[in-house]
Order: C-alpha cells, then sequence, then structure tokens
C-alpha cells in the first residue's frame, strides 16, 4: 500500500468515526427526547380517531354520499396505519439504559429505527393529505367537463321483466310509426304496466336525444283522494310539477312559493321543455287533466308515454292507446317465475304451470311467489304454495272501496301471495314490514327513515340484513344510487289493512324514549292517521319536559327535518313542528337542563325561518324579563 493508499484509507476511517460519532450524539438525543414525542404522537393519533367519531355523528345522515364515505373511511385506515408504528416506536425506547447504549451504536451503523417510523409516519400523513388536495383537483377538472356536457336523463329498466312483443310494439310506436303525442298503457294492477314502460324508456329510439325520465303520480295526486277539494288538488299537482323542474335540472331545488301557483309552475314547464326531445313517463295517472296539461305543451319533440288503470284516463281520444292483458303477460310469466326462483326451466316441476295459473301469470304475484320458492325443486312443497295462495286469497281482505269489479279477483289473489311470502320469511323481516304500514307512500322513503322505524324494532346491526329480505320477497324496492324504498301500489294497498297493527307496536307498545325519537319520523313520513297520534306524542313530549324524552324528540325532529326536504310536504311538516315547538321553546330555554337547551338550540336552528324567530324570540325576552 503507497503512501496516497494510507492516507486515502486513513481519511475514509476517520470519517466514519466522525460520522459514528454523530449518529451515536444524535441517537441518544432521539432516545431521550422520544417518551416526550411518542405521547404527543399518541394524542394525536387519538385527535384523528375523535375526529373521525365526530365527522361520523354529524353527517350520519349524508354517508350515502360516496365521496364522504371514502374520505372518512380512507382517515380510519389512516389511523389504523398510525397505530402499529406508535407501538414500535414505543418498543424502541422502552428498553434499559444498557440496552439502549448498544442499540446506539448498532444504530449509528445501520440508521436510527426511530426515525425511520417517524419518516414512515410522516408519509402516510403527508400521503393522506395529498391524496385529499389530488382528490379534490380531480373533482374539479371533472366538473368543468361536466358542465359543457347537455343532460341526458336515464330511467331504469325493473330487473326481472324480459322483453315482451308489447315492448317491441310500444317503441316502434316512439320510433316515429305514430303521429300522436301520447302513448296509454293500461290494465289490470300488478299485470306489468310500469315494468313495460321502463322497459321501454331504458332503451329509447335514437330520436329521444335527451333521454328520459319518470315522474309517478299516483292515487294520492287525485281529486278522489282529495275529497274533491279543487285547490288541494291543484295544490298537490303543483308540487308534483315543481319535483319534476328539478328532476330535469331546469330548477336546483323547489321555491315552496312558486308551487303555490298550479298556473305558474305550468309556464315553467312549458318553458323548461322548450326544444327537447325527452321521453316522459307518466306513472300512474288517475286524472286526464294531467296527461292534458303535459300533452298542450309546444315547441318541443317530447312523448308522453302514460300508465293507468283509471278508464276516465283511458278515455283520452289523441292517444295511441296499448292495452295489456292475459295472453300479453302469459308470454312473460314463465322467464319471471325462472328469474326470480333462480330455477332452469328444465330444473321447474311440472306442477309449476299450476302455480302460474293459479297466479293469473300477473308479474306481480308471479314475482312473490317466485321468490318464497326460491331454489326449490320438490313438487310437493310446490303443490303446498298452491294451496296455501289460495287459503290465504279466500281470507285476505277485500279490495279497497276504488277498487273496480274487475280487480277484486286480482287483488285478493295478490293479498293472498303477499301473506304467503311473509309466513316465510323470518321473524324480523315481517315486523319490519308490518311497521311500513305507517308510512305514507305516495312518495319514495328515504333509507334513513327506515333506519329510525327499525331502531325501535331491533338492533342496528340487522337492519341491511332484514330489509334485503324484504327486497327479495318483492315487498319493497330500492334505487340504490337514491338510497330511496318505494313499494308496488298494490302492496300498499295490502299494508293499509295493518296501519293499526303498525302504529301499537311503534306507539303504543314501544318504550317512552322510542316512541318519543319515532314520533317526529311519522310525523313527516306517515299517513294522515298516524300524523294525528304522533302529533300527541310530540306535544306530550315537549310539554312534560321528561329531560331522556324531550331530548329525543327534538334531536329525531333535526334529523328527520334534514332528510325529509325532498318531500312534497316538507313544508307543512316544517310548519306544524313549528306549531308545536315555538310556544314551548321560551319553557325549555329557560328550565331546561344544558343538554336540552344544547339540543333544541341545534333544532330551532333547522327549524325556525326568520318570521319564526321574530315570533317565537319575543315569548324568551318577556318571560326571561318578568
Amino acid at each position: 500500500m503507497d503512501a496516497l493508499q494510507v492516507i486515502s484509507s486513513a481519511t475514509q476511517i476517520v470519517s466514519s468515526m466522525v460520522m459514528a460519532i454523530g449518529a451515536i450524539d444524535q441517537a441518544s438525543r432521539d432516545l431521550d427526547d422520544a417518551p416526550m414525542r411518542i405521547r404527543s404522537l399518541e394524542h394525536f393519533v387519538y385527535e384523528l380517531e375523535s375526529l373521525t367519531r365526530r365527522i361520523k355523528q354529524k353527517h350520519v345522515y349524508k354517508l350515502h354520499s360516496s365521496q364522504l364515505d371514502h374520505q372518512i373511511q380512507s382517515l380510519n385506515a389512516l389511523v389504523d396505519r398510525l397505530h402499529p408504528n406508535i407501538m414500535k416506536a414505543r418498543r424502541v425506547v422502552s428498553r434499559s439504559k444498557v440496552k439502549n447504549f448498544a442499540k446506539i451504536i448498532w444504530n449509528s451503523v445501520i440508521g436510527d429505527p426511530l426515525a425511520k417510523i417517524l419518516n414512515s409516519m410522516k408519509h402516510d400523513l403527508n400521503w393522506w393529505l395529498e391524496s385529499q388536495i389530488l382528490t379534490e383537483q380531480v373533482e374539479n377538472v371533472i366538473e368543468t367537463t361536466a358542465r359543457n356536457i347537455p343532460i341526458r336523463l336515464k330511467v331504469s329498466s325493473d330487473q326481472g321483466y324480459p322483453i315482451s312483443s308489447k315492448c317491441a310494439y310500444v317503441r316502434n310506436l316512439l320510433a316515429g310509426s305514430s303521429p300522436r303525442r301520447v302513448i296509454l298503457i293500461v290494465g289490470l294492477s300488478g299485470i306489468g304496466k310500469s315494468c313495460l314502460a321502463r322497459q321501454v324508456a331504458s332503451d329509447l329510439p335514437p330520436n329521444f336525444v335527451d333521454g328520459a325520465v319518470e315522474l309517478g303520480f299516483g292515487q294520492y295526486c287525485s281529486r278522489t283522494a282529495c275529497h274533491g277539494d279543487k285547490e288541494e288538488y291543484q295544490r298537490r299537482l303543483a308540487r308534483k310539477l315543481c319535483k319534476f323542474l328539478v328532476q330535469i335540472g331546469f330548477w336546483k331545488k323547489i321555491n315552496d312559493e312558486s308551487c303555490r301557483d298550479l298556473e305558474y309552475v305550468s309556464c315553467m314547464l312549458q318553458e323548461a321543455l322548450y326544444g327537447k326531445r325527452i321521453l316522459i313517463l307518466l306513472e300512474d295517472v288517475w286524472e286526464q287533466d294531467i296527461v292534458e296539461r303535459f300533452a298542450k305543451l309546444y315547441d318541443n319533440d317530447c312523448r308522453y308515454l302514460v300508465t293507468t288503470r283509471n278508464e276516465s284516463v283511458y278515455e283520452i281520444t289523441e292517444a295511441d292507446k296499448v292495452e295489456l292483458g292475459k295472453d300479453d303477460i302469459r308470454e312473460i310469466s314463465k322467464t319471471v317465475l325462472l328469474y326470480h326462483s333462480l330455477l332452469r326451466e328444465d330444473e321447474l316441476p311440472e306442477v309449476a304451470e299450476t302455480l302460474l295459473e293459479r297466479c293469473g301469470h300477473h308479474p306481480l304475484t308471479v314475482a312473490v311467489m317466485g321468490k318464497a320458492l326460491r331454489k326449490e325443486l320438490r313438487p310437493e312443497k310446490w303443490e303446498k304454495a298452491i294451496a296455501n295462495l289460495s287459503m290465504y286469497a279466500t281470507c285476505a281482505p277485500g279490495p279497497i272501496s276504488y277498487v273496480n269489479e274487475k280487480e277484486a279477483e286480482n287483488t285478493v289473489t295478490i293479498f293472498g301471495s303477499l301473506e304467503f311470502s311473509l309466513e316465510a320469511m323470518p321473524t324480523d323481516s315481517k315486523r319490519l314490514f308490518t311497521a311500513l304500514a305507517a308510512l305514507s307512500w305516495v312518495e319514495p322513503i328515504p333509507e334513513t327513515c327506515l333506519e329510525a322505524l327499525w331502531s325501535v324494532l331491533g338492533q342496528e346491526s340487522l337492519f341491511s340484513l332484514t330489509v334485503c329480505k324484504l327486497i327479495e320477497g318483492s315487498l319493497l324496492r330500492k334505487d340504490d344510487p337514491d338510497s330511496l324504498y318505494q313499494i308496488h301500489d298494490m302492496v300498499s294497498l295490502y299494508l293499509d289493512g295493518k296501519t293499526n297493527d303498525s302504529v301499537r307496536m311503534l306507539l303504543t307498545d314501544s318504550c317512552s324514549e322510542e316512541n318519543a325519537f319515532i314520533s317526529p319520523w311519522l310525523f313527516i313520513f306517515g299517513k294522515e292517521p298516524v300524523k294525528r297520534v304522533s302529533k300527541q306524542q310530540i306535544e306530550v313530549s315537549l310539554t312534560h319536559l321528561q329531560e331522556k324524552q324531550a331530548v329525543a324528540t327534538l334531536e329525531a325532529i333535526a334529523q328527520a327535518l334534514e332528510v325529509g326536504i325532498s318531500i312534497s310536504e316538507f313544508e307543512d311538516s316544517r310548519v306544524g313542528f313549528c306549531k308545536m315547538l315555538g310556544p314551548k321553546i321560551a319553557r325549555i330555554i329557560l328550565d331546561g337542563s344544558e343538554d336540552l337547551v344544547s339540543v333544541s338550540a341545534i333544532t330551532i336552528t333547522n327549524l325556525f325561518t326568520k318570521a319564526d324567530y321574530s315570533e317565537y324570540v319575543t315569548s324568551i325576552e318577556t318571560r326571561s324579563s318578568r
């Protein structure tokens, strides 16, 4: 080794020694300070966990948003990654001084593990923050692109409903073979009118460049349901049309003042559809003037697909008429049965044909029975199902008064199939189904409302499983994007006979706190008789000021209002709550506990308008000055 090599090697050794001494010194300082640093990190992680809980509680009724849910889940994942690193760091600094000194020598060679752990945690934190910023930037870019793309509305078809020859016939009419703008689809309840219409609307002819949209009316929007009150009928119709204007993107939200004037809303409808080419599905129409109001709109190329079982609507002259009869449903009934029973055609027992005949080939009845016999191969089980269907149909309650004589036999058969389906279900699902009778199904019901009902009946963790059984049995339908639930009009008729059982289950037999919690939900989403009972219960909770019941009621009012803002009767419900709570707010705030005052403040923030504040805050000032 020459002199140059010796000097070079010595320099390297000295440099290494200097670096080692520096590493030992730095590592010693890190280990001395580590306990305090780890405690700070532990506190920080605890704060993150608390933040996650607070966010979930604050936005419990907004977790249906996939974006919000993803952000919360990613925050949970971040906390899960930080916990193991903190445990590793704690082990590093928990060793004795001797072991630590030995470890320091080793760390000087391979690097400080505590620093590595801290760097890993820092990386995780930076990654999470950067991912949120990146997500926001990507969303902004996509939103900018989306703003320049015209809306194309869509209607989804019902699963398990096959394409029939009538479907092709209606599509040909829409494609241009008929000059008429209105197509009426008529037939008995449960015969598949809505399924046919949605099947057509989900696969449009190319001339409907702006897509298709569905607007449901139902008997609620009829003169019969309004007991001949013209103003009430017009108010309900105006609300439906306002909802439609929001649905197609013409309005951002429903304007309560505007919705009181039917003629003004009709003018807005004319403006909204100007130049449009939309297939508009008017579902379950009970009045002629509803169809005529749309048909007389001009300067657009829209067409109207109308489903009805009302004979007066069928009398509209300027319309193509498509009637669904037994021959039409016979064509598709076996396919419906195969879909819902999860069987192949060669697996169906011979007695399946007898079942189809007993069901009248009606798609709804066939679907319900098929799901009740899911994967069942034994002929004796099918024979028993036929016998039970006949027995339940015989015992089923008679049709409601507005069902005409032609529908009487059809109705009791459907009711019998519903009874048979329920008998095959678990007790929890039966109880939830009975509870649904308390709700008014004139509009879709938010999932949060069903969860509130279930909170009185069973364990929170079982809700998804319980409601799934009802969906599988064709007793309930869920619109996944919006987490809204609907039921068939015949299921709604069947539930009318169980309203008293539902009220007894939810209000009479429940404990006081459960009663206090569920009453506001029923006041917004319940049937009229149920609303009257729930109003009495709310008055009791707010008058006697038993703290737990009063707090539960006020919290439920705030939650139910937040969820119910999309329904037509929202303003009526808000005003109703104001009338109940307003006169009592002074007593609650001045005499109530800290918790009661706190929750009442949140509730009135969501509930009161400026006019309400002016009226009821004065009562607080008057009473406090005495």
